[in-house]
């Protein structure tokens, strides 16, 4: 029989190179040569009579956003857990989270000594199910955390009926969705806080970093103490020479500070983010009619979305195609062809080796709670069937031009076309 597949020494789709992730912005070299010799490489150094470039950041980011406020932290894990922390979850309280995102979403939460209760999500957008969410609230529940997932906007609508119904906190980690919309407002701004990422994959990146924006005079506040060692930044500034961050007596913190040099990127990264999400979005419009053309089903997002941002484009096969091949030899098969990795969903968070609580004596605070943060504990069926018919990829796929997008198109269609050889 003739080989067909390039994972079978084929000849591939494609052997031209793809856009690399990330892609400094224009005035991302000038901004770290004026961070250089500033004379302050973090906001924990002495004042120089200047604006420091974490505070003109957070400014920028909490206009762009839409919101009053914005604490930036060093990672987008960081910013999660000021932000539980923030809304007062701590030891034995429960937290809503949904059973497909990224290890963070649970590890987070344990790590604040709370235990995560993983719900699961809904079929077309990847993302918390509101009925599932209700149904597992119980008088433990001190949050909702919901993740806006790879490319959807979660069903805000309903979430925020749903937190408010029962007086809880409702976080968004929007760590995947910066400058998406739901109702023309930004994702982060509906919940009481929203949290992002800034890790060298993410749409906005400075390499690592991370942020949280809320209307909450209050919640930014607490976040500004939890996230430098309990101080935060004065009413007015400092005499040069003098440190900036004020030693309230607040509230205890740790250190998890953005760098100056982080900063400093994230401001000129942020003015060409909008210009690099109408490009993905417009690739992955196209990219969507290509692949329903070949029954495949391309992540939805909620009804009440404005604008998608494409971190990771997801689609579903078709139902009756491959069935009976494991989806890391389709993604595999995938990644031969277009010579750009193409990979499963993440595992589910109950069935995740990277969520492991009792690999880390920390959390052994006692066997119940060890039974309660056992992510074996929950059964998650919608998870469990999606996750083996979903292939994603990266959103560098998508910062090219038409013919990139018709080459993954090209290499779908070859794979089904020769699935004979996957079951071989």
């Amino acid at each position: 029989m003739p080989v067909h597949l390039a994972i079978n020494n084929g000849t591939p789709v494609r052997t031209r190179p793809w856009p690399v992730w990330p892609q400094p912005a224009r005035g991302a070299l000038g901004a770290l040569e004026r961070v250089l010799h500033s004379g302050r490489w973090a906001i924990s150094g002495p004042y120089r009579g200047a604006e420091s470039a974490e505070r003109r950041f957070a400014r920028t980011f909490a206009a762009y956003n839409g919101v009053a406020h914005c604490v930036p932290a060093a990672s987008g894990t960081a910013s999660l857990m000021l932000a539980l922390e923030a809304c007062g979850v701590g030891v034995g309280d429960e937290v809503i989270a949904p059973g497909l995102s990224w290890v963070a979403s649970a590890s987070t939460i344990v790590g604040v000594n709370a235990v995560p209760v993983l719900v699961d999500i809904d079929p077309a957008t990847l993302c918390l199910d509101p009925a599932a969410v209700e149904a597992a609230i119980t008088p433990a529940t001190r949050a909702i955390v919901v993740v806006h997932l790879y490319s959807a906007v979660a069903d805000l609508d309903a979430l925020r009926a749903v937190a408010d119904r029962h007086g809880l906190p409702l976080i968004e980690d929007c760590a995947q969705a910066h400058g998406a919309e739901h109702r023309g407002r930004k994702v982060g701004s509906v919940g009481d806080i929203g949290t992002f990422s800034m890790q060298h994959s993410k749409v906005l990146t400075s390499g690592e970093g991370g942020a949280a924006i809320t209307d909450s005079a209050a919640l930014a506040r607490r976040m500004e103490h939890l996230r430098a060692d309990g101080r935060c930044y004065p009413a007015a500034a400092p005499a040069p020479g003098h440190m900036e961050l004020v030693e309230t007596g607040e509230l205890m913190g740790s250190n998890r500070c953005l760098s100056e040099f982080q900063a400093a990127v994230l401001v000129e990264q942020l003015r060409e983010l909008d210009e690099q999400n109408a490009l993905r979005r417009r690739n992955a419009l196209l990219l969507n009619e290509l692949l329903a053309e070949q029954g495949l089903r391309p992540q939805d997002s909620s009804p009440g979305t404005t604008s998608r941002t494409y971190y990771v484009y997801a689609a579903a096969l078709p139902d009756d195609a491959l069935t009976d091949v494991p989806i890391a030899a389709v993604t595999g098969a995938l990644t031969a062809e277009l010579g750009f990795p193409i990979s499963p969903a993440y595992a589910p968070l109950h069935t995740n080796r990277l969520y492991a609580p009792a690999s880390r004596r920390r959390f052994a605070l006692g066997d119940e709670h060890e039974k309660r943060i056992d992510p074996g504990r929950f059964h998650l069926p919608v998870c469990e069937r999606l996750t083996r018919r979903l292939i994603t990829f990266h959103h560098a796929a998508l910062l090219g031009d038409e013919s990139d997008v018709r080459d993954i198109a090209t290499a779908v269609a070859k794979v089904l076309r020769h699935r004979g050889e996957l079951r071989a």
